[in-house]
């Protein structure tokens, strides 16, 4: 049974289809992909009688809430073109919504930051209040996650915040949800860069880095004063706090400890360290897990999760649970779904899904009663058989590392002499995943096939595929996108002679690397925010940092293979500085409130273009972020690059 009031936010957001595209194949319009999604963030309430949503019609959000058991609306609240974060529930009345905005303040030196504001939203009143607006003296932002506590059935929210009148000091706060007014809880130095709090809202565990000395610290509160349990050098990827373990009395991190290797296994990823006598043991699962689960009311740790080639694996670490989601894959036998979010009792929970035929759903199980109901799709205007397929390919490097990835090939086309589209994703710490992506998705539908390859340096293949990228920017990170070619090519499944390469962010980069530093492979090329200089992009990080030797910077070097801003070896691998060699036309797309790569590294890259007399276009986006966040500039973004696309690539 579908939900009728959501339904009806749902076809609020819908789009016509329009007829076209190759072989008379009816086409959704680019904006059905460049849409945000029109159903996202679903929480159920604790007791699971209650569903917390974000709509979205345009650019406008809605928070909306449902009671399930009626099948009846409980209210709504506009929230604007606010960039809608995360949605939590906070007891049965109160909804949580964490939202974020670009913001510079040059008067306390902020300068294009992205800003995290909380507000609360009481069903039973209608009413939203602003967390730490009312407190004078505190900067109104989220300087940490929130925390949620409930003490004598009252529940309160623990954060951080900046203090204009404590000199800057990052205390933790106690929020009252009813009136967003905030008092300090307890005093926390600025070294702690995360905690863990028990049930009383109290914290119990924190970590602190050390910018200045490399180094990472595990404290644990003992007798009423914090003792430093460890500590370890940890220039880059420094340990982390993930939650409480599975019997409360302990806290579950995540680190390297070559000291408690065992010879015959596999080193471990995390590791449970009792709170009283400081022990550590590793935890481990049946597989490599990226994700873990905990508890919803106890905190404790429940489960892990694993994104795989044929979707997100799960392992629960009690009989309960595990018996609980095998009744979901029951429920769901053909798809790979993926947890959203569950009641307090684990016994009714959301699930998402996305793969053939389907762009995107959410689908509400009871687990008693085994009866799911739809609850809505991700982007409504895009039809089962507008979904174009997908299949995980797998081929060799030339180096003979093998790689992963996925093609996508238009629907109701033959996947055989294809034009290609290279979509490189960013990071370069990150990976493309199985399943509905709308840009992707959106190339397939104007008749191109699309090769996205987790090259190396991605995550999800270990650490060793990881460290394989390390130093390898435009070296074998870029020749793993055009190794990908060449198997499509020999499997007659592409045209070699009619292949163009995008991406976004590190993507970006790989695309004016194609041109640059790969040649005689691509036709055209479109960076959307990507790097184009190196070392003027290790200027910027450090330049942004406390220190300039921070740890933007070293995570930069590593995968650059370079030695900090002064380091001219890296020009040798900067598109902008190697424009004279461009053999493709390039477009080039940035939004100006980019805060992760700043519009100026698309700005040097069109102007050493036009100087060495070489095809450039470029797009400056006004109001847009690093992420895309906006439908509008998503969809102008869409269009220009499948015209870039149509005038340098065509598809027939």
């Amino acid at each position: 049974m579908i939900l009728r009031h959501i339904s009806c936010c749902i076809v609020a957001a819908g789009l016509l289809l329009t007829a076209g595209a190759a072989r008379g194949q009816e086409i959704a319009p680019l904006a059905a992909y460049g849409a945000l999604p029109s159903l996202e963030l679903v929480q159920l309430s604790p007791s699971g009688d209650r569903l917390a949503f974000i709509t979205v019609v345009g650019e406008q959000r809605t928070l909306a809430v449902v009671d399930l058991t009626t099948n009846t609306s409980l209210g709504a609240v506009g929230v604007g073109v606010i960039k809608v974060r995360d949605l939590e529930w906070i007891d049965q009345q109160r909804v949580l919504i964490t939202t974020s905005s670009t913001e510079s303040l040059p008067q306390i030196g902020l300068d294009k930051s992205e800003l995290f504001l909380g507000q609360v939203f009481n069903v039973a009143t209608g009413r939203v209040v602003r967390m730490l607006n009312p407190t004078p003296g505190l900067f109104p932002v989220l300087m940490s996650a929130v925390h949620i506590r409930t003490d004598d059935d009252r529940p309160d929210l623990f954060v951080r915040a900046f203090s204009f009148e404590n000199y800057g000091a990052l205390d933790l706060y106690r929020v009252d949800p009813d009136t967003g007014v905030a008092r300090r809880a307890e005093g926390m130095p600025h070294n702690v860069d995360d905690f863990i709090l028990d049930p009383s809202g109290r914290s119990i565990v924190r970590s602190t880095y050390e910018e200045r000395g490399k180094t990472w610290g595990l404290l644990i509160r003992q007798g009423g004063q914090f003792r430093e349990a460890w500590r370890v050098a940890a220039p880059l990827d420094p340990p982390g706090l993930m939650g409480l373990g599975m019997a409360g009395d302990s806290v579950i991190v995540a680190a390297e400890r070559p000291d408690m290797r065992r010879e015959g296994r596999e080193d471990a990823e995390y590791f449970d360290v009792n709170l009283a006598s400081g022990a550590w043991r590793p935890v481990r699962f049946e597989f490599d897990p990226d994700a873990l689960l905990f508890h919803p009311v106890t905190q404790r740790l429940i489960g892990a999760s694993r994104l795989d080639e044929g979707g997100r694996r799960y392992v629960f670490a009690e009989d309960t649970s595990a018996a609980l989601w095998s009744s979901v894959q029951r429920s769901l036998p053909n798809v790979a779904p993926s947890i959203v979010s569950w009641s307090d009792d684990l016994r009714t929970v959301v699930v998402f899904t996305s793969g053939p035929g389907d762009s995107g759903s959410y689908r509400l199980i009871d687990l008693e009663t085994a009866e799911m109901r739809s609850v809505g799709r991700a982007y409504s205007g895009i039809g089962p058989s507008q979904v174009a397929p997908v299949q995980s390919i797998s081929f060799e490097a030339a180096d003979g590392l093998t790689l992963h990835g996925y093609l996508t090939t238009p629907p109701g086309r033959d996947a055989r002499n294809l034009p290609l589209v290279v979509l490189a994703h960013g990071g370069p710490a990150g990976r493309d995943e199985p399943g509905f992506d709308w840009w992707a998705q959106a190339l397939a539908s104007r008749g191109y096939g699309v090769l996205q390859v987790n090259f190396r340096g991605s995550t999800g293949y270990g650490r060793a595929f990881t460290e394989a990228g390390y130093g390898e920017w435009g070296r074998k990170m870029q020749t793993d996108l055009s190794d990908g070619v060449r198997h499509l090519a020999s499997q007659g499944v592409i045209d070699p002679g009619r292949v163009c390469i995008v991406g976004g962010s590190y993507g970006g980069y790989a695309a004016l690397a194609g041109p640059t530093l790969d040649q005689g492979v691509y036709r055209c090329a479109v960076s959307v925010a990507g790097v184009a200089d190196l070392r003027t992009m290790i200027e910027y990080a450090a330049d942004r940092g406390e220190r300039r030797d921070n740890s933007a910077v070293r995570y930069w070097n590593r995968f650059m293979g370079g030695d900090g801003p002064g380091d001219r070896s890296l020009d040798a691998r900067s598109p902008a500085r190697l424009a004279d060699k461009a053999d493709a036309p390039i477009l080039l797309i940035h939004g100006r409130d980019d805060s992760v790569v700043p519009i100026a590294q698309s700005r040097q890259m069109a102007q050493a273009l036009r100087r060495a007399g070489k095809p450039v276009s470029f797009i400056e986006l006004d109001g847009e972020d690093h992420w895309l966040s906006r439908a509008e500039t998503r969809t102008r973004m869409l269009t220009e690059t499948v015209a870039f696309l149509e005038a340098n690539n065509p598809v027939e």
